[in-house]
This record gives structure tokens, C-alpha cells and sequence, in this order.
């Protein structure tokens, strides 16, 4: 049995939109360049059929990703309550262990940004704050060793 990927309604929307136009716009242009590069002759040698191959591949395995994510989808209500950590959280915690105070938003694994600080609910972090209150301490369990968190605020 397929793993249910949780996210928001708005997460569902825009993969589904995603998909509609690497289906309908993206992969008619792919085929286009594959036709064109076809007619210039000897496959062998032909750098242009090489890349247009190779960008439909991806655009194919992107959309089998996402086709994957949108079957398996598990949309939760967008909560409002912020008295406790849930998907679309936006949490500041502070880290005795390195004295930094860092910002999370917790979300879909679909959304992930770690440049942005976007995590997901299912990351060693984001699970050991779901559900939590602020003035809570958590502890992030790693492959490396655990460390403590206690939460400042949830937004």
C-alpha cells in the first residue's frame, strides 16, 4: 500500500495545476523540438535530439511524481489555532545546545524548502514539534545523537 502524503487543499491545488501544464503545454513543446531535431537527419550526432530526449525523460518522471503525490494525497484542514504546532505553523525555537534561536514553518513534505527554513511534518524536527504548545521542549531524535529544542512562539 501506498504512503499517504499529507498537505494542505492550496498544496493539492497547485500540484494539480502543476501537472496540468507540464501535461498540456510542456510535453507538446518537448515533442515539437523532438520532431524538429529528427528531421535534421543522423540521430548518431545530433546534440539537439540528445537534449530534447533527455528534457522529455525528466519532464515524464516529474510527472509521474507528481501524478504519485496527487493519488496519494491526505488534505488536512488548514488550521488556524495557534496554540499548538500544525501543519502551516510558523515556530521560533531556541537550541541551548548551539544558543541560536532559529524559525520553522512546518509543512507538507511536498513544500520542503530547507533554505527557507520550510520543513516537513515527517523531518525529525517537524514531527518532534507537531502538537506541541509554546514553552514546550521537545526532543529531535538523529541518526547522530538527540538534541533539545524548547518553542518561543508559534505564528
Amino acid at each position: 500500500m501506498a504512503e499517504l502524503i499529507v498537505m494542505t487543499q492550496k498544496n493539492y491545488d497547485d500540484l494539480k495545476k502543476e501537472l496540468e501544464e507540464l501535461v498540456k503545454v510542456k510535453r507538446p513543446e518537448i515533442i515539437e523540438r523532438i520532431a524538429e531535431a529528427r528531421s535534421h537527419g543522423d540521430l548518431s550526432e545530433n546534440a539537439e535530439y540528445d537534449a530534447a530526449r533527455e528534457e522529455q525523460r525528466s519532464n515524464e518522471g516529474k510527472i509521474a511524481e507528481i501524478e504519485y503525490k496527487i493519488k496519494n494525497a491526505d488534505i488536512r484542514e488548514e488550521v488556524t489555532d495557534n496554540s499548538y504546532v500544525h501543519l502551516g505553523s510558523v515556530v521560533t525555537v531556541y537550541d541551548d545546545d548551539m544558543d541560536e534561536t532559529q524559525v520553522y514553518t512546518v509543512v507538507s513534505i511536498t513544500e520542503v524548502d530547507v533554505m527557507n527554513n520550510k520543513i516537513s511534518v515527517e523531518s525529525p524536527v517537524g514531527s518532534a514539534l507537531l502538537r506541541k504548545k509554546a514553552g514546550d521542549k521537545v526532543t529531535v531524535e538523529c541518526p547522530n545523537g538527540n538534541y533539545t529544542l524548547k518553542i518561543i512562539s508559534i505564528e
